[in-house]
């Protein structure tokens, strides 16, 4: 019953954005033109610069993609998800769709820099995970986020406000994890910034679901 309802909430937020075509299509335009943007600025950029691009690239994207995943919904349709649905079960939905959308957007946005920007990796494989846990990462902090500033007036600004201590140690251990794809030598503590970022994520998850039908009562 709970894997139905979350489902259904999941497919519900793919077909209100689906219906909405411009805001994705917008993200998607809005990194084709930053990466372009950097392709005739500079060219192709040296392994670490490529990084660092990549990863705020993808903290923009983020902000503009999954942040307004709770700032697009009424007062009077929570009323209505309030009478039947359980909280932690609209939250679960929310959390798995923006993973959803964010790995997608991020896969597009490396598929880019790869064209124009080029390729420096020498671990595609380790890449690409360490771009999944990123995802995850973004979208989780961003997702818990937008439902506090939901209740907030819809003050998207507090989520700037209150992401940035948070996001600023997690783009910098992506990074870190990432320079082992780009430049395979051996990196004391790799293994450890690893298990931090995915208990980080862990940690959000669980703050997320048990936190929320408190916001959600207010």
């Amino acid at each position: 019953m709970a894997f139905q309802q979350i489902a259904s909430l999941v497919i519900k937020d793919a077909k209100i954005e689906w219906r909405q075509k411009h805001t994705l299509f917008g993200v998607l335009l809005y990194v084709g033109s930053t990466v372009f943007a950097i392709y005739m600025m500079n060219g192709q950029p040296d392994a670490k610069v490529w990084n660092a691009l990549f990863w705020l690239t993808q903290l923009f994207v983020t902000v503009n993609s999954v942040a307004k995943s709770f700032l697009q919904e009424s007062n009077a349709r929570y009323r209505y998800y309030f009478s039947i649905v359980k909280p932690s079960y609209f939250m679960a939905a929310k959390l798995i769709y923006s993973v959803s959308i964010q790995i997608l957007i991020s896969f597009v946005s490396l598929l880019l820099f790869w064209l124009l920007l080029g390729n420096p990796l020498e671990q595609v494989g380790l890449f690409l995970l360490v771009t999944l846990m990123g995802c995850m990462a973004l979208s989780t902090v961003f997702t818990f986020l937008s439902a506090i500033a939901a209740k907030a007036g819809q003050n998207a600004a507090l989520m700037a406000v209150l992401g940035f201590p948070i996001v600023t140690p997690v783009l910098m251990i992506l990074s870190k994890l990432a320079t082992k794809a780009i430049m395979p030598v051996y990196q004391a503590g790799w293994w450890q910034l690893a298990l931090i970022l995915i208990l980080l994520i862990a940690l959000v998850i669980i703050l997320s679901l048990i936190l929320f039908p408190f916001l959600w009562q207010e």
